[in-house]
Parts: structure tokens; C-alpha cells; sequence
């Protein structure tokens, strides 16, 4: 994906995949036409699952940031 083109949401992308692997089930598309859906569908997929990794990534990073920050404040004498 071009710099220039942002990458659709991951609900923009999830919806644009379902509609693409509806279209695909139904098998009146030319086969020309099938793999060019195909490639999209394969395109979205990755592009869905780097930004569920990167969410993963940033929920870990919080989670222990989280739990240094009350480990620190468990050994505070008020």
C-alpha cells in the first residue's frame, strides 16, 4: 500500500472482507474477476491482522505499565 493511500480501519476492512468472501461463495464472478477479488481480500486479512497485532502490543505495553506503576505505589506509606 502507497504512502499516499491510508489503510481503511479494521471495521473498514473487516466489513469490505465479509462482502468480498460473500461475493466469492456465490461463484458467478469470472475467474479473472475471482483473483482479483481474492488478492484484496488477502491484502485486507493482513492488513487486519497487523493492526490487531499492534492493538495487541499496545494493551501489553499498557497492562504492564499499569502494573509497575501499582507495584510502586503499594510499598507508598500515607
Amino acid at each position: 500500500m502507497s504512502e499516499q493511500q491510508k489503510a481503511p480501519s479494521f471495521e473498514q476492512a473487516l466489513e469490505e472482507l465479509e462482502s468480498l468472501v460473500n461475493e466469492l461463495e456465490h461463484g458467478e464472478l469470472p475467474l479473472e474477476k475471482s483473483l482479483e477479488k481474492f488478492e484484496k481480500a488477502i491484502q485486507l486479512a493482513r492488513t487486519s491482522q497487523q493492526q490487531l497485532q499492534q492493538a495487541e502490543q499496545k494493551v501489553t505495553t499498557l497492562m504492564a505499565a499499569q502494573e509497575s506503576s501499582a507495584d510502586n505505589d503499594d510499598g507508598d506509606v500515607m
